[in-house]
């Protein structure tokens, strides 16, 4: 048993999902100490650039590859599989990070934040890993191992939070119960899914985990949020060959926060 080789991504090809900050960011670090090449996709061209240079520059030059896309539309899903395509001829893994959240009181809750949110966490996912799945079933092909499409829900799609993001909760609800349906499907087929429910970690869309952390770790039974190296090592577990048999799950990386709810 060689575990090292388990854990390894040399050579696998990535794209993930608003990959230039946040969570998107800590995967795409992860996929690329193992060894991938990761192709990264934001709104913001200007921020996913300069995320894709930081990392080539830390990881190797090429490595990290930027294709600013709003993928909230299939049009703007067609627009980045273009890129990729004139790219590589195959893909290993597909990370959908991608997200949006709305908060607003129950008899105010605006149809705009409730499309927005379910657009871009639920449905974007669904026909992202649609249309490249002819480039999955190539890398599977390919590198002899399984493809990867690995979906990031959230703790709020397991058990409730306090604040009123009806769109949210139903949206990272619905990944994951859509990730058990697209895992039955895909298997046989060699593609993998399974998902990541993430807790409080620091980022733009949790900013009370990046500004308030030290408050926040005392409601966590760890005792800490979540550090940049927890979600890459729920990336790369999953993403390559040691987590091949977990097919359709959700991976909770919370601290304990859910079970303790």
């Amino acid at each position: 048993m060689d575990l090292s080789s388990l854990f390894s991504l040399d050579g696998r090809v990535a794209l993930v999902t608003g990959g230039s900050r946040g969570i998107g960011r800590m995967i795409t670090e992860g996929l690329l100490s193992q060894g991938a090449r990761v192709y990264i996709t934001a709104r913001k061209a200007e921020a996913c650039e300069a995320t894709a240079t930081e990392l080539s520059e830390q990881y190797g030059a090429g490595r990290c590859v930027a294709l600013p896309v709003d993928v909230s539309t299939t049009d703007g899903i067609t627009t980045l599989l273009e890129a990729f395509r004139s790219r590589e001829d195959h893909l290993d893994i597909l990370v959908n990070n991608a997200g949006a959240a709305w908060g607003a009181p129950f008899d105010e809750f605006p149809e705009d934040g409730w499309d927005k949110v379910m657009d871009l966490n639920v449905k974007t996912p669904f026909f992202l890993t649609r249309e490249a799945k002819d480039l999955l079933l190539a890398g599977h092909q390919r590198g002899g191992h399984q493809a990867k499409v690995i979906n990031i829900g959230s703790i709020d799609g397991l058990s409730l939070n306090p604040l009123e993001t009806y769109s949210y909760h139903a949206s990272k609800a619905g990944i994951i119960h859509l990730t058990k349906r697209m895992a039955v499907r895909l298997a046989p087929e060699g593609i993998v899914v399974s998902a990541i429910a993430p807790g409080a970690f620091a980022s733009n869309m949790n900013k009370e985990a990046r500004d308030h952390g030290d408050e926040i770790a005392g409601q966590i039974p760890s005792g800490r949020i979540g550090r940049d190296e927890d979600m890459a090592a729920a990336a790369v577990y999953l993403a390559s060959s040691a987590g091949d048999y977990v097919v359709g799950s959700t991976l909770t990386v919370d601290g304990g926060v859910t079970i303790a709810r």
